[in-house]
């Protein structure tokens, strides 16, 4: 299924095809599955290096510190007040490269301003352990600009480069459009940073200054994947409009195109020129229509699958399931959906290799994926 455009179907048909797309049943992919927890409105999950527990961010504002083998979750105290609606509230969560000595965590979540505006915001915080966890000395290091009306495309995922040198955020277009090729703005963008927040030096844009020396590629739309493959390359994965969701491969510089392409068209039925058509442009490892509307992207590198070692996994909110694929130079490949029954947020590695995915919305269940027998 690489790089393989039909012809556009309507809004209605897109939804329609792409929530009705069967994958294999669990048990012929060879997984077993136990529901171990359960959340509301989950958005993203990260293990703690060097422990058995992991923390979960909830839209609505909370965060949650979750034990492996027990069903609860206790509630850490000092975290942020978010604006909650549409998809707005709480994102991402990840901890520091050097977790282990500073007990530092990253978390994005979507923020007011004035005249009903909002944008997405990164801080960062230590995580005090122990009976009563808590974040102390938040500090925002990173804000959306500008802000904007709406509570749409926040994107605010956070990757750091292997390194552990570099701070990458993804930056939607906030259903805005045009902003993600204005580079006075970092609306559509992806951006890299020092773990302190400020511009990475040798951005590509760095002579600009302001908003512009963060940037490292633009022409983005809703990016809500964001993860470095096994040989230290950058990949996204992208929400197309009535279809056009996309891989892309991460560069520094490059114009991935939106809103001037899509492999998709717009929701009204307006039609947008393909990616094809400019190829002076970055172009998608792969594009999917009808869409599988990603939740996050992971690549594995455990032992418990050791078939799927290097593939992307896709949590897959219209596709309701796991979508794997394979990255080969520039292009991907879809090679197998797995179906889960179910919108599905996010998807996580745990350290022992085993996979963990969080279902979509109220009373979302955490999920246990191991092999077979």
């Amino acid at each position: 299924m690489t790089n393989l455009i039909l012809r556009p179907l309507s809004p209605l048909a897109l939804f329609l095809a792409s929530c009705s797309a069967q994958g294999a049943d669990p048990a012929d992919a060879g997984i077993t599955i136990t529901d171990v927890a359960t959340f509301d409105e989950p958005w993203a999950m990260t293990f703690l290096p060097g422990t058995n527990q992991a923390l979960i961010t909830e839209r609505k504002g909370k965060l949650k510190l979750w034990t492996d083998g027990t069903d609860k979750a206790v509630d850490v105290s000092g975290a942020p007040t978010v604006d909650y609606g549409g998809q707005g509230g709480f994102g991402d969560v990840v901890a520091a490269p050097d977790f282990a000595q500073s007990g530092m965590v990253y978390i994005s979540w979507a923020e007011a301003g004035a005249n009903d505006t909002r944008g997405a915001v990164v801080a960062r915080a230590k995580l005090v352990m122990g009976d009563a966890p808590r974040l102390e000395g938040m500090t925002v290091i990173w804000r959306q600009f500008p802000k904007v009306s709406g509570r749409g495309h926040y994107s605010h995922r956070i990757a750091f480069s292997p390194d552990g040198q570099y701070l990458f955020i993804s930056s939607g277009d906030r259903q805005k459009f045009t902003p993600a090729q204005d580079l006075s703005a970092n609306l559509g963008k992806v951006i890299r940073l020092l773990p302190d927040g400020t511009p990475a030096p040798g951005n590509p844009f760095a002579d600009k200054g302001g908003v512009s020396a963060q940037i490292w590629s633009w022409g983005h739309r809703n990016l809500l994947g964001l993860a470095f493959s096994p040989d230290g390359r950058l990949w996204d994965i992208e929400h197309g409009p009535a279809g056009g969701d996309e891989i892309n491969h991460v560069e520094a510089a490059k114009n991935y195109g939106w809103p001037l392409v899509s492999d998709g068209d717009h929701y009204d039925g307006k039609p947008i020129p393909r990616n094809k058509t400019r190829p002076d442009l970055a172009q998608p490892a792969i594009s999917w229509n009808p869409v599988i509307a990603p939740g996050d992207l992971i690549f594995y590198t455990g032992e418990a699958f050791p078939q799927w070692q290097g593939q992307a996994l896709i949590a897959g909110l219209g596709s309701g399931g796991i979508v794997r694929a394979k990255i080969e130079g520039e292009k991907a490949t879809e090679l197998e959906r797995i179906d889960l029954g179910n919108r599905i947020r996010e998807i996580e590695q745990a350290p022992d290799g085993t996979l963990y995915v969080l279902e979509d919305g109220e009373g979302a269940k955490l999920r246990h994926l191991v092999p077979k027998g």
